[in-house]
């Protein structure tokens, strides 16, 4: 089949190698000309592809990366839309899935399919996709396909790789939700068909929603957990051996990426919209979760002075800076938060990430250093923010004269455990 695949970042990306390795001629299509030319010598930026394979592809010619819309024409088999959709003064900003749906509108033929992979509220598929298609193309639902399949990826992990992990689908019929199938079925192990675009979409934030909850809960119990004199890690723990109605959830510094702190509000922005009603869970659990990174700090403060250390001119060094453990990814950090509180009291803030190559954007909060044992040692305060697998552990607790553990990673009398 001929796939354009729209959007070539951290989903995008992986679908259309993945495309092209199971056979297909696959186009990525970018109006982000630094990244394609990257990608067109081979270069990869996205964890969950390697170079090689990226090459690989490249070279076979299954696959070819364009920011160049006319190099569209003649049509496809199947286009995959994949791009942001961002939050802007807390409402979906859907401006990248408009552009990127009038682009494959002007090259839809009859009998094509477009699928919408970017997160939105139920009803986008529907209610906005298929009139830019109808308007861009000329023709009508039903002279081509449409439907959703929601993003399932989960960078850096080795537990759930992308073709493994199950993959909704949908269409507005029957006949688009056939022929998306057959598309995904190539690509993955595993098929999910549902009713309709509008379920594909609940159930994407559904499965964000649940994380975004119990993780607000978990940081609201790890602020409440001193003055209870207990050790929630432990708690976590004892509760996770119960087999059946517990789901395991561990505190940290806040919620990052593109899912967490955004994909909820999705459901709220749309609940307040058409029932004048908000999604009060999603409202708490963000407030709570923005919360997180004042509290790693305002503990940290209270370990710098116990040990008569003020925090204007003292240098702290920050372990993890991406958004989760083990990713490559800094949208939406908590540890970048973290960073610039500590600049604005006048700290000197160093941050070590092994995950990320030099050069990455963080921010003029942080001065990026390695994690070597003389930068370890000449930090007055240490905080392991993202506990990622290329961290030295032991060579932390050797040299730390003091470390706030956010991960429950280390022990000894030179940490104190968020």
């Amino acid at each position: 089949m001929r796939v354009v695949i729209g959007g070539q970042g951290y989903v995008g990306l992986p679908l259309a190698v993945r495309a092209a390795e199971r056979g297909h001629r696959v186009v990525g299509y970018d109006v982000d000309q630094h990244r394609t030319k990257r990608l067109a010598a081979g270069e990869s930026f996205v964890q969950d592809v390697t170079s090689v394979q990226l090459r690989a592809v490249l070279d076979s010619g299954a696959y070819s990366v364009t920011t160049d819309a006319t190099s569209l024409a003649g049509g496809y088999d199947i286009a995959v839309i994949t791009v942001p959709t961002p939050l802007r003064d807390g409402a979906p900003d859907l401006s990248f899935v408009e552009s990127c749906a009038r682009t494959l509108g002007g090259q839809l033929r009859s009998g094509a399919a477009v699928v919408l992979e970017s997160t939105s509220y139920p009803g986008t598929t529907r209610e906005l996709l298929v009139p830019i298609l109808e308007e861009a193309s000329g023709l009508r639902a039903g002279d081509f396909l449409v439907g959703f399949s929601p993003e399932r990826i989960t960078p850096g992990s080795k537990r759930f790789s992308f073709e493994e992990t199950p993959k909704l689908v949908s269409g507005i019929d029957a006949k688009s939700l056939d022929a998306i199938k057959g598309f995904y079925d190539t690509v993955f192990d595993i098929t999910v068909p549902v009713s309709s675009p509008e379920v594909a979409e609940l159930a994407k934030l559904l499965e964000n929603t649940f994380r975004l909850v119990n993780i607000s809960m978990i940081n609201e119990l790890a602020m409440l957990a001193p003055s209870l004199g207990v050790n929630l890690w432990e708690a976590i723990d004892a509760a996770a051996t119960k087999p059946f109605g517990f789901t395991r959830f561990t505190p940290g510094p806040g919620v990052g990426g593109h899912c967490l702190p955004i994909d909820p509000v999705f459901l709220s922005w749309k609940a307040q919209r058409e029932t004048g009603t908000p999604f009060r869970f999603v409202e708490l659990a963000t407030e709570v979760n923005q919360r997180m990174p004042e509290y790693v700090v305002e503990r940290l403060l209270d370990a710098l002075y116990e040990r008569r250390i003020p925090v204007n001119g003292a240098r702290i060094l920050l372990l993890g800076l991406t958004y989760k453990a083990n990713a490559t990814d800094l949208r939406e950090s908590p540890s970048l938060r973290v960073a610039s509180l500590l600049r604005d009291l006048g700290a000197e803030v160093r941050g070590a990430d092994p995950n990320l190559p030099e050069g990455d954007h963080t921010e003029p909060a942080v001065l990026r250093v390695d994690a070597t044992p003389e930068e370890i040692a000449g930090a007055d305060a240490v905080v392991l923010l993202m506990d990622h697998a290329l961290f030295n552990f032991d060579m932390v607790q050797e040299y730390a004269s003091y470390v706030l553990d956010c991960r429950n990673r280390l022990s000894g009398a030179n940490v104190e455990v968020l």
